[in-house]
């Protein structure tokens, strides 16, 4: 068997830590002069090692110019911890894609690489993060740490989402939310990434679950992923055409224009209602286009990480 070949035809990523560190850097080098104080890796200062000390954060370099032990000071330096929740349910690994690479994600893959970039920051800032994964069972639960080979594990994890076919039918978000919540003793900055394909049958209850997320003053943001172009615009061809709902199997067959306009209505009214529910239960509501960059995610880690105090 020719492995490579064969690794070649997964729909995963080939490197997900560099691609994060790619998201990052790029991220990165596009602000100008940055308002976020303490988010890259940089140090302040220097100060004079004291004998005792941790020699975690000695810098080598300087020691082997002048013969003198300082150690790198370091901008808001915190105990941040982040816990990532990703939604794995069929809808998630919509729309089909080859191979998962900038320009060309499904949901799932999108939010695979967006957590990485997450991590990839907390890492370099020292913090500690963890991981839930969920579909129609709670696939998965790693608790925060910061270690190397914690973050490894999560990224192998986070690989595997794009790798790996859903097996589950529809999920009931709510319930493993709950279960999350039981999880989360100390408070944590938690993001939540989503497609919020849910039924009005549970809504009220999801709601109650993000609340539940909130206790013991977490600080919760939902990112709610879709593709703009088919779930939000509608655009498909004007052709008889049959669409089927992955999660329950049920479809119905039509012409795309006869109701493009009012599923447009619809969709608009319906990010409007989440923004408001949101809003109401102090959750921070962001709509993230899998068509596009990952700035919105970055940007909206960096506020809340200065907020989180």
């Amino acid at each position: 068997m020719d492995i490579q070949k064969e690794l070649n035809k997964t729909a995963g990523f080939k490197n997900l830590a560099l691609l994060a560190s790619q998201v990052v850097e790029g991220f990165i080098s596009g602000m100008h002069k940055s308002p976020f104080h303490g988010f890259s890796a940089e140090f302040a200062e220097h100060k004079i090692y004291n004998p005792g000390e941790s020699t975690r954060h000695i810098d080598w370099k300087l020691f082997a110019k002048t013969d003198k032990l300082y150690t790198k000071r370091y901008d808001e330096e915190t105990n941040l911890r982040c816990h990532l929740i990703i939604d794995n349910s069929p809808s998630m690994h919509y729309p089909q894609v080859k191979v998962q690479e900038l320009g060309s994600f499904n949901k799932v893959g999108y939010s695979a690489l967006a957590a990485a970039s997450v991590m990839n920051v907390l890492k370099k800032q020292r913090d500690a993060v963890g991981l839930s994964v969920y579909s129609d069972t709670y696939e998965y639960y790693a608790p925060e740490k910061g270690s190397d080979r914690h973050h490894s594990m999560l990224l192998d994890q986070l690989s595997q989402l794009a790798i790996n076919e859903p097996t589950g039918t529809s999920t009931n978000t709510y319930k493993y939310l709950h279960e999350i919540a039981e999880k989360m003793k100390r408070r944590s900055l938690i993001f939540l990434f989503t497609d919020m394909f849910q039924s009005d049958v549970h809504e009220n209850e999801l709601f109650e679950a993000l609340r539940h997320l909130k206790y013991n003053k977490h600080d919760v943001v939902l990112f709610h992923t879709y593709d703009s172009a088919t779930e939000v615009d509608f655009d498909f061809s004007n052709k008889p055409s049959r669409y089927t709902d992955v999660e329950t199997g049920e479809h119905i067959d039509l012409y795309a224009d006869n109701v493009k306009e009012v599923y447009k209505e619809a969709v608009s009214a319906y990010f409007e209602k989440l923004r408001v529910r949101c809003g109401q239960n102090r959750i921070k509501y962001m709509p993230v286009d899998i068509q596009r960059n990952f700035d919105v995610v970055l940007t909206t880690f960096l506020l809340e990480r200065q907020l989180f105090k």
